[in-house]
Protein backbone atom coordinates (compact mmCIF):
# COMPACT_ATOMS: atom_id res chain seq x y z
CA UNK A 1 0.00 0.00 0.00
CA UNK A 2 1.41 3.45 -0.85
CA UNK A 3 -0.56 5.85 1.16
CA UNK A 4 1.28 8.32 2.66
CA UNK A 5 0.92 9.82 6.08
CA UNK A 6 3.00 11.63 8.36
CA UNK A 7 5.31 8.92 9.63
CA UNK A 8 4.93 6.39 6.72
CA UNK A 9 8.53 6.27 4.58
CA UNK A 10 9.72 5.07 1.00
CA UNK A 11 12.56 2.34 1.18
CA UNK A 12 15.91 4.64 0.74
CA UNK A 13 13.54 7.58 1.08
CA UNK A 14 13.04 7.40 -2.76
CA UNK A 15 9.64 7.85 -4.29
CA UNK A 16 10.19 4.99 -7.09
CA UNK A 17 10.70 2.65 -4.49
CA UNK A 18 6.83 3.72 -3.35
CA UNK A 19 5.68 3.25 -6.45
CA UNK A 20 6.83 -0.62 -6.72
CA UNK A 21 7.05 -1.54 -2.85
CA UNK A 22 4.36 0.87 -0.91
CA UNK A 23 5.29 2.24 2.03
CA UNK A 24 6.46 1.40 5.48
CA UNK A 25 4.61 2.05 8.24
CA UNK A 26 5.34 1.75 12.38
CA UNK A 27 2.64 0.02 14.17
CA UNK A 28 0.92 2.68 15.27
CA UNK A 29 1.14 4.63 12.30
CA UNK A 30 -0.40 1.27 10.30
CA UNK A 31 -3.20 1.20 12.92
CA UNK A 32 -3.73 5.04 13.03
CA UNK A 33 -3.65 4.69 16.23
CA UNK A 34 -6.41 2.32 17.14
CA UNK A 35 -6.48 -0.52 19.91
CA UNK A 36 -5.22 -4.11 18.94
CA UNK A 37 -7.61 -6.82 17.52
CA UNK A 38 -7.57 -10.37 16.97
CA UNK A 39 -10.76 -10.93 15.82
CA UNK A 40 -11.65 -12.07 12.32
CA UNK A 41 -12.37 -9.84 10.53
CA UNK A 42 -10.21 -6.97 12.92
CA UNK A 43 -12.12 -4.57 12.23
CA UNK A 44 -8.86 -1.82 12.28
CA UNK A 45 -9.34 0.56 9.48
CA UNK A 46 -5.88 1.66 10.43
CA UNK A 47 -4.56 3.40 7.74
CA UNK A 48 -5.93 1.22 5.05
CA UNK A 49 -9.23 2.89 2.56
CA UNK A 50 -12.56 3.00 3.46
CA UNK A 51 -13.63 -0.57 3.17
CA UNK A 52 -10.72 -1.74 3.86
CA UNK A 53 -8.96 -3.07 7.10
CA UNK A 54 -5.83 -4.41 8.26
CA UNK A 55 -5.56 -7.73 8.87
CA UNK A 56 -5.75 -9.33 12.57
CA UNK A 57 -2.83 -12.35 13.36
CA UNK A 58 -5.78 -14.57 13.18
CA UNK A 59 -6.62 -13.51 9.56
CA UNK A 60 -2.99 -14.14 8.45
CA UNK A 61 -3.16 -17.61 10.31
CA UNK A 62 -6.60 -18.10 8.00
CA UNK A 63 -4.84 -17.09 5.18
CA UNK A 64 -2.28 -19.54 5.49
CA UNK A 65 -4.51 -22.32 6.39
CA UNK A 66 -5.70 -21.84 2.83
CA UNK A 67 -3.16 -21.81 0.79
CA UNK A 68 -2.00 -24.60 2.20
CA UNK A 69 0.24 -24.18 5.47
CA UNK A 70 2.76 -21.35 6.12
CA UNK A 71 5.29 -23.75 5.08
CA UNK A 72 5.04 -23.57 1.28
CA UNK A 73 2.60 -19.95 1.49
CA UNK A 74 5.33 -17.72 0.45
CA UNK A 75 5.86 -19.67 -2.52
CA UNK A 76 1.69 -19.68 -3.71
CA UNK A 77 1.85 -15.59 -2.59
CA UNK A 78 4.98 -14.27 -4.00
CA UNK A 79 4.77 -12.30 -7.20
CA UNK A 80 5.85 -13.81 -10.04
CA UNK A 81 9.18 -11.26 -10.94
CA UNK A 82 10.51 -9.06 -8.32
CA UNK A 83 12.64 -10.94 -5.80
CA UNK A 84 16.26 -11.40 -6.08
CA UNK A 85 18.05 -14.38 -6.42
CA UNK A 86 15.17 -16.44 -7.97
CA UNK A 87 13.27 -15.99 -5.07
CA UNK A 88 9.78 -15.07 -7.41
CA UNK A 89 6.91 -16.99 -6.62
CA UNK A 90 3.99 -18.77 -8.73
CA UNK A 91 1.17 -15.82 -7.68
CA UNK A 92 -1.47 -18.56 -7.40
CA UNK A 93 -3.46 -17.03 -5.67
CA UNK A 94 -2.92 -12.83 -6.87
CA UNK A 95 -1.51 -11.75 -3.45
CA UNK A 96 1.66 -10.62 -5.55
CA UNK A 97 3.87 -10.04 -2.27
CA UNK A 98 6.59 -7.82 -3.02
CA UNK A 99 9.91 -7.81 -1.08
CA UNK A 100 9.76 -4.04 0.38
CA UNK A 101 12.31 -4.70 3.05
CA UNK A 102 12.11 -2.70 6.25
CA UNK A 103 13.43 0.19 8.27
CA UNK A 104 14.31 1.13 11.96
CA UNK A 105 13.04 3.86 13.67
CA UNK A 106 16.99 5.19 13.38
CA UNK A 107 16.46 5.60 9.63
CA UNK A 108 18.65 2.83 8.13
CA UNK A 109 16.79 0.78 5.26
CA UNK A 110 17.09 -3.35 5.11
CA UNK A 111 15.92 -5.86 2.40
CA UNK A 112 14.59 -4.69 -0.63
CA UNK A 113 14.36 -7.29 -3.14
CA UNK A 114 15.06 -9.85 -0.02
CA UNK A 115 12.13 -9.98 2.45
CA UNK A 116 8.79 -8.40 2.87
CA UNK A 117 7.02 -8.12 6.37
CA UNK A 118 3.95 -6.94 6.93
CA UNK A 119 2.57 -6.21 10.35
CA UNK A 120 -1.01 -7.43 11.34
CA UNK A 121 -3.49 -5.97 13.48
CA UNK A 122 -2.71 -7.57 16.73
CA UNK A 123 -0.15 -6.89 19.76
CA UNK A 124 1.78 -9.84 21.13
CA UNK A 125 2.69 -8.06 24.06
CA UNK A 126 3.19 -3.97 25.17
CA UNK A 127 5.46 -2.59 22.39
CA UNK A 128 5.30 -5.64 20.50
CA UNK A 129 2.57 -7.00 17.43
CA UNK A 130 2.21 -9.63 15.31
CA UNK A 131 4.19 -9.52 11.30
CA UNK A 132 4.51 -11.56 8.48
CA UNK A 133 7.55 -12.35 6.51
CA UNK A 134 8.31 -13.71 3.13
CA UNK A 135 12.45 -13.95 2.33
CA UNK A 136 13.40 -14.45 -1.28
CA UNK A 137 15.34 -18.31 0.08
CA UNK A 138 12.18 -19.55 1.41
CA UNK A 139 8.95 -21.08 0.40
CA UNK A 140 7.10 -20.14 3.52
CA UNK A 141 5.94 -17.95 5.71
CA UNK A 142 6.87 -16.83 8.99
CA UNK A 143 5.07 -14.91 12.25
CA UNK A 144 7.39 -12.61 14.59
CA UNK A 145 6.54 -10.69 17.62
CA UNK A 146 8.40 -7.21 16.61
CA UNK A 147 9.20 -4.10 18.20
CA UNK A 148 6.29 -1.80 16.91
CA UNK A 149 8.98 1.56 16.03
CA UNK A 150 10.16 -0.95 13.51
CA UNK A 151 8.96 0.01 9.44
CA UNK A 152 7.27 -2.65 7.59
CA UNK A 153 4.44 -2.90 5.14
CA UNK A 154 0.47 -3.14 5.23
CA UNK A 155 -1.76 -5.44 3.17
CA UNK A 156 -5.56 -4.00 3.57
CA UNK A 157 -8.40 -6.41 3.58
CA UNK A 158 -11.73 -5.51 1.99
CA UNK A 159 -14.34 -5.57 4.43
Amino acid sequence: MNYEVEGSKCYDNLDSNCDTYGRLYDWATAMNNSASSNAVPSKVQGVCPAGWHLPSDAEWDLLMDTVGGSSTAGTKLKATSGWNSNGNGSDEYGFSALPGGYSYSSGSFSGVGIYGRWWSATEGSASYAYRRDMGYSSAGVGRYDTDESRLYSVRCVQD
